[in-house]
């Protein structure tokens, strides 16, 4: 083998593999400890809100809404690990289905907002002109509307029993399309100012220029490239809607008895906390735990797949 050959197998040998945006912002992530543990947390409280109700039934029991009044408001015991309260429920079974219904609600106008968002974003950016003017026009006007007020506006208005889809509550509709429809509005600002940078990208005229259909670049060649920014939104939007549910429930226009929320159960609690402590701390614990990891969750996604983060 000659010197050249040799020289040219080292320099194979030295070669490295590429690697994709996705899977840098992958390693940067789980470098990022305080959001791994934050997501660990969070799956935690998921599997806690969604397997505990039956668990708690089976081994305890207990049930969100089994009353036994001769209880009353008794403190955490071995039967009753986080106390009842004074219909003589069990808090523990409660601040688990009421962690189920605020996880719910938050996912389901999260995926609204999502679904909203990204869709009048993106044509608002990609078609331009006149009609991304109005679009924004339109953005702006309801963005200047106190958000909170457009929520008890409406369901204030629509009586709960008139949206009944199926079995579910009227108020369950009403939530969820009241909050995942004020929602989307900073969320289509991001994606239209991403959809105007990408559109005049390189792959973009190409797409053009071979005659691919104006929709088919929008949603197949440059929504996908706007993923980041919208995780990480998304992650931050859950949080905002969660409390935004519990500060509506709090004044007794989010969930109705006998279901239960974190917002209704943290308004009960308040209402008791000097003589009941535990009725507050339950859920209000609970609550401030999922946000706090939800923040932290989204931080580190922002960290990750903001590609001049670089390698630390």
């Amino acid at each position: 083998m000659s010197a050249a050959d040799t020289h040219l197998v080292v320099d194979e040998r030295e070669l490295v593999a590429g690697t994709s945006l996705w899977q840098d912002a992958w390693r940067r992530w789980r470098r990022n400890r305080v959001s791994v543990v934050s997501a660990v947390v969070l799956v935690a409280v998921m599997v806690f809100c969604s397997v505990g109700p039956l668990a708690a039934e089976l081994l305890l029991g207990a049930t969100y809404d089994g009353q036994d009044i001769s209880l009353g408001a008794s403190a955490p015991s071995w039967a009753h690990p986080m106390g009842t309260d004074v219909l003589g429920r069990d808090v523990m079974a409660r601040t688990m289905h009421g962690g189920r219904v605020s996880l719910m609600v938050a996912l389901v106008a999260t995926a609204v907002s999502l679904l909203v968002g990204v869709t009048y974003g993106a044509v608002s950016g990609f078609v331009g002109g006149r009609v991304d003017a109005a679009m924004m026009r339109f953005v702006d006007l309801l963005l200047s509307t106190p958000y909170l007020l457009l929520v008890i506006v409406l369901m204030a208005v629509i009586p709960p029993s008139s949206v009944s889809i199926g079995g579910l509550d009227g108020s369950f509709v009403l939530m969820f399309a009241a909050l995942g429809l004020v929602s989307w509005l900073v969320l289509a600002r991001i994606v239209r100012g991403q959809v105007l940078s990408l559109k005049q990208q390189e792959y973009v005229e190409a797409a053009r220029a071979i005659g691919v259909p104006q929709a088919t670049i929008l949603f197949r060649h440059i929504v996908p490239n706007t993923l980041g920014p919208v995780i990480v939104y998304s992650t931050l939007t859950i949080p905002s809607v969660m409390l935004s549910e519990a500060f509506l429930s709090f004044l007794g226009l989010g969930i109705r008895e006998p279901q239960a929320s974190w917002g209704t159960l943290v308004s009960d609690g308040a209402n008791a906390m000097v003589v009941y402590p535990w009725l507050l701390l339950a859920p209000g614990l609970t609550m401030t735990l999922t946000l706090f990891c939800l923040n932290f969750l989204g931080d580190g996604l922002r960290d990750a797949l903001d590609p001049r983060q670089g390698e630390t």
